[in-house]
Parts: C-alpha cells; structure tokens; sequence
C-alpha cells in the first residue's frame, strides 16, 4: 500500500498517510476541502497511542482495522513504521477553487523536485497563514508517502493545486489580481523593500534550475545574505520569504 504509484494516486484521488501526526491532523481537521480518511489501519501499540491522544468521538470518525506488527510493516512506506497508517481520500483542487475561496496569499513552485522539499513548503505555508500553495506541471507529487510525511499534518489545513503551468499561473494572477513576486538569486532588488498588498503570489523556482523567464511579473527580487554562500535550498528561500510576507 505504501508504494502506491502516482498513476493510481491520480485515478482514484487515494494516498496512504502514516504516523500519528499525520493521522491525527487528518482526523481532526475541520476543513472542507481537505483529504478525508477512508479507513484506519492500526496495531496494537498503533491504537494504544492514538487512543492517548484523541477523544473517542474523533477517534471513532474513521473505520478502525486492527493489524498485526507484521501486516504494518508490509504495508507501510517507511522501514519501521508508527504502527498507524491511514487511507485517505482527497478531492483535486483548481485555481477556481482556491479563487473561490478568496485566497490573498499564495506559494507557487515551478518544478519542485524533491519530496522533502514539497512536503515542506507546504507545512510552512500553512505555518505562515498562506491561503494554498500551488505546484506546476513536473512538480513532486503532492500526496506521495514521502511528501505527505513531510508536511506532518499541514495538506489536512491547506489547499493545494497540482499541474499548473507558468503561462496559466500568470493569467490566473492577473485575473484574479494578484501582485506577483519571483524569487532569484541573481535579482537586483531584495523581497525587503516589497510591501505588502492586499493579494500576493510568490514564485520559487526548480532546486537546481532556478526559473525561466515570465512574462508579466510585478516584482523579481532575491533575498539578501550577509554570508559567504551563493544560494539557499528552495525550502529555506521559500520559508524566509513566506515569512516576511505573510507574517513579517
């Protein structure tokens, strides 16, 4: 279960979510749109501490499989599991949606690569009070095992909007009237002397590749260091510069 591929992560709108963190996030959530648990799969110890941390109300909203230790580890996606994996259903979100839903600060990243990198913009996202994060068309599979770990809960309080291209992002934005930010290294201006505006849309290029040139945009701007390193790992730039415009 733990390797279920994208193909069929796609077709069925299915993905497995293990840990208790994940699963409690997914069970608490109070969000619509969110992805929602289609059956509990537990062991004993699995239960024991789900038990501990969650009311039996909230516990009981989700069918509950008993599994043996063994069951668990064919199933899960990591090498020693938590004993606690979820089967969660999810409903594709689109630029509609989250335009709907008069969202006034977005994250979009063009070509992400990374699991770990995925996971984490988008549990900083959230983290920042941004309204939903958007990735392009080769982007990371947002509802991977891997990537679904590293968000630890956050997909469950944020939408996000797989395969969209940067010519559909920059009408959306312009539309919708978003100021639209892309961050690069080599920008003569720092995100610093951005202020802030009622609707804003960061763009955050490929780890290695940085972005490639968009017609259209309001602002290209880097992020100033005093240090002697030449770049940043999209998670961190991603993660200062959520900051500063979300929360700063």
């Amino acid at each position: 279960m733990g390797s279920r591929g994208k193909k069929v992560r796609q077709a069925e709108k299915e993905f497995v979510a293990d840990g208790i963190q994940s699963v409690r996030e997914a069970l608490i959530s109070t969000n619509e749109s969110a992805p929602k648990v289609i059956h509990l799969y537990v062991t004993e110890k699995g239960f024991a501490k789900l038990q501990a941390e969650l009311p039996s109300d909230i516990l009981g909203l989700a069918p509950v499989i008993h599994v043996s230790d063994e069951v668990m580890t064919e199933m899960a996606d990591t090498e020693s599991p938590q004993g606690i994996l979820a089967l969660c259903k999810y409903t594709e979100m689109t630029l509609y949606k989250i335009a709907q839903a008069q969202a006034k600060r977005i994250a979009y990243f063009w070509e992400i690569q990374d699991p770990g990198n995925g996971g984490t913009v988008i549990r900083t996202a959230e983290a920042c009070g941004f309204d939903a994060v958007i990735f392009s068309t080769n982007s990371v599979d947002a509802y991977a095992p891997k990537t679904i770990r590293a968000t630890v809960g956050a997909i469950w309080h944020i939408p996000v909007v797989e395969g969209i291209g940067l010519e559909e992002l920059m009408e959306f934005a312009i539309k919708q009237g978003f100021e639209t930010i892309a961050l690069a290294g080599d920008a003569s201006r720092s995100i610093l002397e951005i202020e802030k505006s009622d609707k804003q849309l960061l763009i955050f290029g490929n780890e290695a590749r940085g972005l490639p040139d968009i017609t259209g945009l309001d602002h290209r701007v880097n992020i100033p260091m005093k240090g002697k390193s030449e770049s940043l790992n999209v998670a961190s730039a991603a993660a200062i510069a959520m900051f500063e415009v979300g929360i700063r």
